[in-house]
């Protein structure tokens, strides 16, 4: 039979497990904090904030610094970017320690974007392997926990290939070792994207196929599956599909697709958003949970636009909007931490704008 040497140790499997299961706690998910500098800047815009760095750091101050219980209760983790990683609060202690003594893991993204996968249709991969095994060494030294690599495929005529899937699929998975080996917990992040015209039917095969090619790389690469999260989509129709579909249907597609996929052993899903609208994400991870039958793994959040979007919205850059925003903040926390059990009632706490469309075609950031 196949043999391999087993590279982790007891003690390294089961602070790996211990923390991916601390993430996804019963009523927690992740805030992921991780836009680069250009893709904040997108976000900035639409509250016209300039794109400085010490707004930044002033607004990742405002997300890591709520005084709410509901952010603590509700976000086990954050992902950050290096910038963010490094940066501190007005009190000088580093965000990694701020977050770290509000009982909140520190995050780090550490893929380096998307490239365009020669010999296909437009399709892409993802670079920052080359000096992958030295920063993860350097980000577990100064305090990371858990790690992010996201791949993106798309759906169309020629797409997902199986060159695109094979690719994604081994990055993925040597992305999660190398983490695994430094004592970081890896997110695992292939990303169907939004963009097309496909129907739920589609979204949910093509879900199911992808998933399938990640969990033979993941099993080929003995990955530690205890120890990693999954970061997928949830299966929604195309933008441009004419037929939408309601959060229970999505639901039912998303938790089959999964039940088709993927091991009981891993211990969470943290749902992307994927330009869902706060609402409609919160809405679809509720109806997610609620969908009968075997669900083995936690099933929550890791939002983006979906926990920013009216967040910065109400901040605007501006010193006397500090409080309201973090409100804002707590509300939706609060929201998807009650959505992950499956407790969400629509109505009750929805900020004014989390009804706003959150798409942008071929997100990358």
């Amino acid at each position: 039979m196949p043999r391999y040497f087993q590279y982790l140790k007891p003690e390294q499997e089961a602070e790996l497990k211990r923390n991916a299961e601390y993430i996804c706690a019963p009523g927690k998910g992740i805030l992921a904090a991780d836009e680069s500098t250009g893709t904040i800047a997108k976000r900035f815009d639409g509250a016209q904030i300039p794109n400085e760095e010490e707004n930044r750091r002033l607004y990742r101050q405002l997300l890591f610094t709520a005084p709410s219980e509901e952010v603590t209760k509700h976000i086990g983790g954050v992902i950050m970017y290096h910038e963010t990683f490094y940066q501190k609060d007005d009190n000088g202690v580093p965000f990694v320690e701020v977050l770290k003594k509000r009982g909140i893991m520190p995050g780090i993204k550490v893929d380096k974007g998307l490239v365009p996968l020669a010999g296909t249709d437009d399709e892409q991969t993802t670079q920052g392997m080359d000096s992958l095994n030295e920063r993860c060494a350097q980000y577990k030294k100064d305090g990371a926990v858990f790690a992010k690599w996201r791949c993106a495929l798309f759906i169309k005529p020629y797409a997902p290939s199986y060159q695109a899937m094979v690719e994604n699929a081994q990055v993925l998975a040597r992305y999660a070792s190398i983490c695994q080996q430094h004592g970081i917990v890896p997110i695992v992040e292939p990303e169907i994207l939004q963009d097309g015209e496909h129907d739920l039917a589609e979204c949910q095969k093509v879900t199911e196929q992808v998933l399938a090619f990640v969990y033979k790389a993941l099993a080929d690469h003995h990955v530690y599956l205890e120890g990693t999260l999954l970061k997928p989509n949830m299966c929604t129709p195309g933008v441009k599909c004419a037929k939408r579909a309601t959060p229970d249907e999505c639901a039912l597609a998303t938790v089959t697709a999964l039940q088709r996929t993927v091991p009981a052993a891993v211990p969470g899903v943290v749902f992307l958003s994927g330009g869902l609208s706060e609402i409609d994400a919160t809405l679809n991870l509720n109806a997610i949970n609620k969908v009968p039958g075997k669900k083995p793994w936690a099933l929550t959040f890791s939002y983006g636009r979906a926990l920013q979007h009216s967040v910065i919205r109400s901040w605007a850059g501006k010193k006397e909007n500090l409080a309201a925003a973090q409100d804002v903040l707590a509300k939706l926390a609060k929201n998807n931490g009650l959505a992950s059990l499956g407790q969400y009632v629509h109505g009750v706490d929805d900020p004014t704008s989390a009804g706003e469309s959150l798409f942008v075609a071929k997100h990358a950031y």
